[in-house]
């Protein structure tokens, strides 16, 4: 079992910056890959950004794309998510999760540990 607890979520004006961490406990951290995602009101779960369990390989979502970093530090089981120039449709729960190093880290189906999840508002 992997137990993940998010942090650094609040209210932010549009152009600010905000960042996200994912604290683990459990199983080691490192053997993971790890992901966040986010859920606006009303809409589905989305891809924001992922990382491999080096930290080597990252991927994001075009809509985060040059403004969002995804980082880890396995020695401190903690991962992070830095956002910059935040827009108001990056208002959302945002949620770490974590998964076996197999698969793509856009798939929402491979990750199969998951934190509480943080609010992000962004206000005009």
């Amino acid at each position: 079992q992997v137990q993940l607890v998010e942090s650094g979520g609040g209210l932010v004006q549009a152009g600010g910056s905000l960042r996200l961490s994912c604290a683990a406990s459990g199983r080691t951290f490192s053997n993971y890959d790890m992901g966040w995602f986010r859920q606006a009101p009303g809409k589905e779960r989305e891809f924001v950004a992922g990382i491999g369990w080096s930290g080597g390989v990252t991927y994001y979502a075009d809509s985060v794309k040059g403004r969002f970093t995804i980082s880890r530090d396995n020695a401190k089981n903690t991962g992070y998510l830095q956002m910059n120039s935040l827009k108001p449709e990056d208002t959302a729960v945002y949620y770490c999760a974590a998964g076996a190093p197999m698969g793509s880290l856009r798939d929402l189906r491979k990750y199969g540990y998951w934190g509480q999840g943080t609010q992000v508002t962004v206000s005009s």
